[in-house]
């Protein structure tokens, strides 16, 4: 095992990280902005260093102020979280010539995966069947429509290297191509600092389910289940879930408690990747047509946002598996012989933003306290009198709830949101509530367009469980 770890990241994954740290025995090193000087997490490790300003590149984006870190603590290993530099395969080739290692896949799955374009490639030549699209785009107007034609409009303009459902830009009809790439494009070196962006064929409306995988260095690769993340905002995801519901005839959430289908293809993706000997973490996306086809999306090779769902209905805490996986142990050590779902967790994520507008909100957390309670669990980087920058994302909180089943854990999650009490900034929870509170959520009628559909019958309270227009708060631009 390692014996000191540096945690390159911020906010709720690094509280994350070094809570797992701390229950593996091993040290910790907490790296922080001049924005995060004073987190309450940095009290948690067993050391704290700054890292340089506010903006990400001069800091947390910055590989050499990093690096430097990992040469001045004496780290044997580096934590990447998610975000950031997590699928830098440039940054973990460095960290392993540091001699350090870096949590995560080796650098060339990274190198592989985190490139939309080359991991579409490898799944097609594994078989499975992916979301129509492009190679990387030149730049060329001809190539662009021709490639357009092809797919089929509408169009997603995508960053190749993003991640996080950012940066993409939606093309309907061809007169749109030429500004969505360019937008794309300077927004994907801007967050990404590459370049390179496809199209892919956008589906009205389909159901987003990820598969959570874990591998060894030994050639081992286990299937974990999927989370249904249907519900997104600005192409992002707010609420997960395990297991992914299929469709209830009730309104109360009952139904099927598991997709046969999905629990085959599980095994497959992970079938598949052992071939070709994945060694860590990772998350592969699918998308899911109305007639119930399966396409592969991408794939994450890190750890996901969304992990802790996953850890509630199997109790295998991923980030020990990840870091116990790069450290050299074998998955038979690693879990148990059999993992079986237990239940149902879903995970709502809690924003600092105007629920009106989705932009980010800024200001100092006047009053923060967390729901608590059997079955709650809540992940988060700040503590009343905290504030809110624009420099990064305006995530305030992950909601995190296990029930005996999904009517069980809806009604958990309801009255831990409900009860959620923040003031300073304006949230996300009035949305969040009324997904909850609808009908075709309660049963299990998801697809990535329920949010836009609660906000255009005007069913989202969008004035209730946050500051009023007016009251002193103040919106920054999204990071």
């Amino acid at each position: 095992m390692f014996q000191k770890v540096l945690v390159a990241n911020r906010g709720a994954v690094a509280a994350r990280v070094i809570r797992t740290l701390r229950s593996l025995g091993v040290r910790s090193v907490a790296v922080y902005s001049d924005a995060d000087a004073g987190a309450p997490y940095l009290a948690e490790a067993d050391t704290a260093i700054p890292i340089g300003p506010a903006p990400a590149r001069a800091s947390y984006l910055n590989p050499e102020i990093l690096l430097d870190a990992v040469r001045r603590t004496g780290a044997d290993a580096l934590h990447p979280g998610y975000g950031f530099l997590a699928e830098s395969s440039g940054f973990a080739w460095r960290v392993q010539d540091l001699g350090a290692r870096f949590i995560g896949p080796s650098p060339r799955w990274i190198e592989l995966m985190a490139h939309k374009v080359r991991a579409r490639e490898v799944a097609a030549a594994l078989g499975l069947p992916t979301v129509r699209g492009s190679g990387v785009l030149s730049g060329d107007v001809g190539e662009m429509r021709a490639a357009a034609a092809s797919i089929g409009f509408p169009v997603m303009v995508k960053p190749a290297a993003g991640g996080g459902g950012l940066g993409m830009h939606v093309a309907r009809c061809e007169r749109d191509l030429v500004d969505a790439m360019a937008s794309a494009s300077s927004l994907a070196y801007r967050l990404f600092g590459n370049w390179d962006v496809y199209l892919e064929q956008l589906l009205p409306h389909p159901r987003h389910v990820e598969f959570q995988i874990l591998g060894d260095r030994f050639g081992a690769v286990r299937s974990l289940f999927e989370r249904d993340c249907s519900v997104q905002r600005r192409h992002q995801k707010i609420i997960g879930e395990s297991p992914a519901p299929a469709a209830a005839s009730a309104s109360d959430g009952s139904g099927d408690r598991h997709w046969p289908a999905l629990a085959e293809l599980a095994v497959r993706i992970a079938s598949a990747l052992a071939r070709l000997g994945y060694d860590n973490i990772g998350t592969v996306e699918t998308l899911i047509d109305a007639d119930g086809t399966v396409r592969f999306l991408e794939m994450n090779p890190r750890l996901q946002v969304e992990h802790a769902v996953t850890e509630a209905v199997t109790g295998v805490d991923l980030v020990a598996a990840q870091i116990r996986s790069a450290a050299g142990d074998d998955l038979g050590s690693i879990l148990p012989r059999s993992v079986a779902v237990r239940g149902h967790a879903i995970e709502a994520r809690v924003y600092a933003e105007d629920p009106e507008t989705l932009i980010p909100s800024c200001g100092t957390l006047t009053t923060f306290r967390p729901p608590s309670g059997p079955g709650v669990r809540v992940e988060t980087g700040y503590a009343e009198g905290r504030e809110l920058t624009p420099y990064y994302d305006s995530l305030l909180a992950k909601v995190v709830v296990h029930g005996a089943d999904r009517a069980d854990a809806i009604g958990r999650l309801r009255d831990a949101l409900a009860g959620f009490a923040v003031a300073g900034v304006r949230t996300n929870l009035p949305l969040l509530l009324a997904v909850l509170r609808s009908e075709r959520f309660r049963a299990g009628r998801l697809d990535t367009g329920l949010v836009s559909e609660l906000r255009a019958a005007e069913a989202v309270p969008v004035l209730g469980g946050g500051l009023r227009r007016g009251d002193g708060v103040s919106d920054g631009p999204s990071p």
